[in-house]
């Protein structure tokens, strides 16, 4: 099952760098989040699948989940919606103000 889940993250990292590495300022944010939510699933799968009940009901620990990695995630994907709102929010104003998203033009390529 981890094997399936490390081939996606590698698929999700390599859609991402391309998203990255294109010339639209929206595909640039949408590789950005594409690549957080591969580093949250690598967390979640570094951690360990396992099942188990919840931390709060066996004080033994043996067959109780770890709960770290699920705070961990839960405060990246806070922030990682944070920054994403204010990309866009960045793109559209230039956007607004540029009346072009693509980065070639957006660098002065075309003065050179």
């Amino acid at each position: 099952m981890e094997y399936l889940i490390f081939i996606g993250i590698g698929v999700l990292f390599s859609v991402g760098t391309y998203l990255l590495l294109c010339r639209s300022l929206l595909r640039v944010i949408g590789g950005f989040m594409v690549i957080s939510h591969a580093v949250h699933m690598l967390i979640l799968t570094m951690a360990g699948l396992n099942t188990g009940s919840a931390p709060l009901v066996d004080l033994s620990g043996s067959d109780s989940t770890d709960p770290l990695p699920h705070a961990v995630i839960l405060t990246a994907i806070v922030i990682g919606f944070g920054l994403t709102s204010f990309l866009i929010v960045l793109a559209y104003r230039t956007y607004k103000a540029h009346k072009t998203d693509d980065l070639e033009k957006l660098r002065g390529a075309d003065n050179e």
